[in-house]
């Protein structure tokens, strides 16, 4: 049994601990950004698929992550060297890259709602990996969302074919949504559990992850079905370490009980020392504020710059976190 097997039934089963907490590392951007996933080294020059694929290793080997969520094409990769072999990380396939995550040079496909798509084929995914990403986004378009919705049905029915896995991420749109009188998360809330409601169990997610929207939609999503649903927090997307570490503990406060982290959408110096930081907000209680010095101290010892003076990195700058700090001190 994998690590995360025996988390998600302590969660299911009411009996969570901070323990019990599960991180996913996600290092799948070379399905976003195609050459420009690694970043630059220091001479501007873009980095390699190979020295991409070291930083996954660190995480993996550094045992801070549950699951590391990669490319069928790096998740091919690992399985051939047999690093999970190795580790109680559970190894995990994108399974779907809309055309909202286009994120090339010169590219204008985010400016658009996405339209469903998929790259990985099942059938190939299950050598590697029985878990698998499977994400999209509701518009409060009737078309957009149909064409979504089905496109979801057709891969349950395909992955219960070939025993694959899955959690559900719903990301925030990058574009504005209608929602009249109701804010995004209310109609969000209601559009997903709708969703939800019709799946059998064999094809549920494992968990969900969501966009945090404060306090009264985790609450209310995390106390829907908690049995039989487990919710959690998509990647955070702005602001510095303490506004990152801070969603992340109101997050968990307010009921999420999984976390993705991504270096493509929120840049960190070192992904395993952030890893740990998400650890000890989490596993020990410790503050955001705390967490982050802690994190500067870690960057020192290693010998990285950090991108931000602490003095600023430990400011909570996202309106939404500052708002709810003091009930989530």
């Amino acid at each position: 049994m994998r690590r995360i097997d025996e988390k998600l039934g302590k969660i299911a089963g009411g009996r969570y601990g901070p323990r019990d907490f599960i991180l996913t590392f996600c290092k799948d951007a070379d399905l976003l950004r195609g050459c420009s996933a690694a970043g630059r080294d220091p001479d501007g020059r873009l980095r390699s698929a190979p020295s991409y694929r070291a930083d996954m290793r660190r995480v993996i080997e550094s045992d801070l992550a549950d699951i590391v969520l990669t490319s069928l094409s790096n998740a091919e990769v690992f399985s051939e060297e047999g690093i999970y072999a190795r580790s109680n990380v559970t190894p995990a396939v994108r399974l779907t890259d809309n055309t909202d995550i286009w994120q090339v040079r010169g590219g204008r496909y985010t400016q658009f709602p996405a339209m469903p798509f998929r790259s990985a084929r099942l059938e190939s995914v299950r050598p590697v990996a029985n878990l698998g990403l499977y994400a999209l986004s509701f518009y409060n378009d009737i078309d957009i969302d149909h064409a979504t919705l089905r496109a979801y049905a057709e891969f349950r029915h395909s992955a219960a074919a070939v025993g694959l896995r899955h959690f559900l991420r719903v990301a925030d749109p990058r574009i504005p949504v209608d929602t009249g009188d109701e804010d995004y998360a209310a109609y969000r809330n209601d559009v997903l559990t709708r969703s939800l409601a019709g799946i059998a169990a064999k094809e549920r997610p494992q968990f969900v992850e969501v966009g945090y929207h404060g306090p009264r939609a985790m609450e209310e999503l995390a106390g829907w079905d908690p049995a039989r649903v487990i919710f959690g927090l998509t990647g955070c997307r702005e602001g510095t370490t303490r506004d990152c570490l801070e969603r992340l503990a109101q997050g968990e406060r307010y009921g999420a009980r999984t976390a993705s982290f991504s270096r493509a959408e929120f840049e960190c110096e070192d992904p395993v020392l952030m890893m740990r930081a998400m650890r000890r907000v989490v596993r020990e209680g410790m503050s955001s504020r705390e967490a982050v010095q802690a994190y500067h101290a870690d960057l020192e010892a290693a010998g990285l710059p950090p991108l931000r003076p602490l003095s600023e990195d430990a400011e909570l700058t996202v309106p939404l976190l500052r708002a709810n700090h003091s009930r989530a001190a």
